[in-house]
């Protein structure tokens, strides 16, 4: 984009069409999904040991994501790689038998291309999950899985988030031999997570919007939301954002909890949203500001609540999201940011 372009664009527009499109994408993947369904048909031929998996930002809450995914619905170990290991202390564990995962936007961050070209070499069955087809990761991964997601303009990650989501929900589902029949209505239901939560979410910015630091949370499958809404806030807003685990919030950090605190509370129906009762009533009782978002947002203690249409427990963090980054988009236009072009960021973030 040429700077009189970049001059012609309003805040946030870029951001705001590519969560606007997002219906549109997950739907199409679900249609795509016979290409994904190869892939797993090989990984189901040459069945893993375990699972690891390699990502950076956003990536990385997708990539844990798929963790649970992994671990719940395959009943395999499995792990997030750190990539220095391979890159700054050359360790070459014996990966035979062993399935690695990198997942990556852009197929092009230089440690992610290092730690697959050293694991398949190690013995992994490499596969890649990229927005980018004939990328570095996709070249050096023995398969490869596009999650199509089309040209993202805006640096903060939505569109091209929620599809790698979704790519690594079909991946595995296929792998154990499902027909990803609790996602083929998601263009629907994403569209009316949209609808539905705007009022909510347009509160959300109005409460929110000159607090200083926000706490996220959740349980199980929605860890990865609670995650992905961290980094968000973080780096459209320039809020001080944390995010933890229900469990471990619990296990100490509730301590620095109090009335100044707002939290950001991701709690859908199953049993990670269930395990997020004991949480909430600890930090009401600190006197925290929470927002609740989820599908069973109205059924815990909240200041606001932004609900969401009901799925199956583990696709649910595929709409979680959809209200936090439109939460993300409205807190940096109210603080006067542009959340196109973060300060300090680039959209292809290469490190080793």
């Amino acid at each position: 984009m040429t700077s009189s372009e970049q001059a012609s664009t309003q805040p946030g527009q870029h951001m705001a069409a590519e969560v606007a499109a997002q219906p549109e994408v997950l739907a199409g993947l679900v249609e795509r999904r016979s290409g994904i369904a190869e892939v797993a048909a090989e990984i189901a031929r040459r069945p893993p040991r375990f699972a690891l998996l390699a990502a950076r930002g956003s990536s990385d809450h997708a990539a844990l994501y798929a963790k649970y995914l992994i671990e719940v619905l395959l009943g395999l170990p499995a792990g997030l790689v750190s990539p220095s290991t391979a890159t700054l202390y050359d360790a070459r564990p014996d990966l035979r038998d062993v399935l690695l995962v990198a997942v990556s936007q852009s197929g092009g961050s230089p440690d992610l291309l290092e730690v697959t070209q050293a694991a398949r070499r190690q013995g992994a069955l490499t596969v890649a999950v990229s927005n980018t087809t004939g990328s570095p990761l996709n070249e050096a991964a023995e398969l490869a899985v596009d999650i199509g997601a089309g040209v993202e303009n805006a640096v903060a990650a939505t569109k091209t988030y929620s599809a790698t989501l979704m790519a690594l929900y079909l991946l595995i589902d296929a792998v154990r031999g499902g027909a990803a029949e609790h996602v083929r209505g998601i263009g629907e239901l994403a569209r009316q997570a949209l609808d539905s939560s705007a009022d909510a979410v347009g509160r959300a910015v109005d409460r929110y919007r000159f607090v200083d630091r926000i706490i996220t949370t959740g349980r199980g499958y929605s860890y990865a939301t609670a995650a992905e809404a961290a980094l968000k806030l973080a780096e459209t807003s320039y809020l001080a954002a944390r995010a933890y685990s229900g469990a471990d919030l619990l296990h100490g950090p509730v301590a620095a909890v109090d009335e100044e605190t707002a939290v950001l509370a991701v709690t859908s129906a199953g049993k990670g949203g269930a395990a997020m009762h004991e949480v909430l009533d600890a930090v009401a009782q600190r006197g925290a500001d929470v927002l609740a978002v989820g599908s069973a947002a109205e059924k815990v203690p909240a200041a606001v609540r932004v609900g969401l249409p009901e799925t199956a427990e583990e696709v649910a963090p595929i709409l979680e999201v959809l209200p936090v980054q439109r939460l993300a988009l409205g807190l940096a236009l109210a603080r006067g940011g542009d959340p196109d072009r973060p300060r300090g960021l680039h959209k292809v973030t290469r490190t080793r």
